[in-house]
């Protein structure tokens, strides 16, 4: 009997050691993955997050974390190839890595540019190291539809969209579309993409896909495609692989303008007692500091000021083509700089002969002023007949994207039928 209990206990005592070895996964002990970031074992140093304040130079802030200036002296001159210490700016955020003992000396220095741009310093070898860093980006695909009741940016701003994203389109359609002159109940839609790290923290907008304004009844359609590879630059084209894109802007001023008075030989003007004076520019009235953009790249062949001209600045895009933009209240390049179409060139103001502030916008073509509102201006390199089929294809199904479910904006006789069956 002894001998029957003790071989009990002993089948006991086993079976509860294999009940313990077949214990559940859920309850066995997962190491936890190491931390990474910047490419760096966060565990392995003391993390020091902080923001540059005025008057902190990058000396100043690696003296304040154990790094004698003999040795900081040798990373700025051993890394000014590919980072600038003495550019680092206040306000911008930063990261130190330090070592987890008793001194907590810096080792690594982060800088952020921006939510995704980043320069490691890296001097905790006797190898000092400065790489640029660039977060991993995730692009995700959206669509936004509208209706123009007021204005374009009002249109936007009630999507919850950002003014980045105003510009951009604005930049698309700058040589097709006059934004002031969009009419209520024009439409649009746009298929764009947006930025995000670290899977959810916004940084910013992609490119824009595709895009089609209804305006006038009108269909205007945007879709961006590279056509030329060896270029390698993408550009937008129409529905008929027409170029968007023109050698001349519409106007020297994006946004918040209107024209105040237009080419005009025999205007009277009130500021020379309404006598009959040839008004040979077209007025953008804009309020002052308003950023004036080049119409077309060239190279500055004046930026001064002279008599009732004011501050101005004057562009020769080729042999054809020249353009003046008068009045500023200061300029932004110089002469002899070349420019590219869209740059900022100076800013609207009222200097010289003017009533108020704006941009008196010239345009010489063979060394004759003449209106540029008028006149059939160049457009840009069209699209070779050989890669036209493949962006047909390549359209199909944008064109398809933009088209479906499309807010349609009934016609006024539309809207008496639609009341009529009602």
């Amino acid at each position: 009997m002894k001998n029957i209990v003790i071989l009990f206990v002993f089948i006991l005592a086993f079976t509860s050691c294999k009940e313990e070895d077949k214990a559940p996964e859920s309850q066995k002990i997962v190491e936890p993955e190491p931390e990474i970031r910047f490419g760096y074992k966060i565990d392995d140093y003391k993390v020091i997050q902080d923001t540059i304040k005025s008057g902190e130079s990058f000396g100043i802030i690696l003296d304040r974390h154990h790094v004698f200036y003999p040795k900081i002296n040798q990373i700025a001159a051993t890394v000014k190839e590919t980072f600038d210490v003495r550019k680092v700016r206040a306000g911008k955020p930063y990261t130190i890595l330090a070592s987890k003992d008793s001194t907590e000396k810096a080792q690594v220095f982060i800088y952020k540019h921006d939510k995704i741009n980043a320069t490691i310093v890296d001097f905790k070898d006797s190898v000092i190291v400065a790489k640029k860093y660039k977060k991993p980006i995730k692009l995700v695909e959206k669509v936004a539809s509208g209706v123009v009741n007021s204005n374009f940016t009002i249109s936007m701003d009630s999507l919850g969209l950002r003014p980045n994203l105003t510009y951009k389109v604005a930049d698309i359609y700058a040589w097709t579309l006059d934004f002031l002159r969009l009419q209520k109940g024009d439409s649009f839609k746009i298929v764009y993409e947006e930025k995000f790290i670290d899977d959810s923290t916004f940084a910013g907008y992609g490119n824009v896909k595709s895009a089609v304004f209804k305006h006038k009844g009108k269909d205007l359609y945007a879709f961006r495609f590279l056509a030329d590879s060896t270029l390698n630059i993408h550009e937008y084209y129409d529905d008929e692989a027409n170029m968007l894109r023109s050698q001349f802007l519409k106007a020297p001023i994006k946004f918040q303008y209107r024209i105040s008075s237009r080419y005009n030989l025999r205007r009277r003007i009130a500021y020379y007692g309404n006598k009959i004076r040839p008004h040979r520019g077209t007025d953008f009235a804009a309020k002052i500091g308003t950023p004036i953009i080049a119409t077309a790249s060239g190279t500055v062949t004046e930026s001064t000021r002279r008599g009732g001209n004011g501050k101005y600045v004057k562009i020769k895009h080729n042999s054809t083509y020249s353009t003046q933009y008068l009045h500023m209240s200061k300029q932004a390049v110089k002469k002899g700089q070349y420019v590219k179409q869209g740059d900022v060139i100076g800013y609207v103001g009222m200097t010289g002969n003017t009533g108020g502030p704006h941009v008196c916008y010239r345009f010489w073509k063979y060394g004759k002023q003449v209106d540029p509102l008028r006149e059939k201006l160049p457009a840009a390199e069209p699209m070779k007949k050989n890669v036209k089929p493949s962006f047909f294809e390549y359209i199909k199904p944008l064109k398809y994207q933009l088209d479906y479910e499309r807010i349609e904006v009934p016609e006024p006789q539309e809207v008496k039928e639609i009341i009529a069956q009602k």
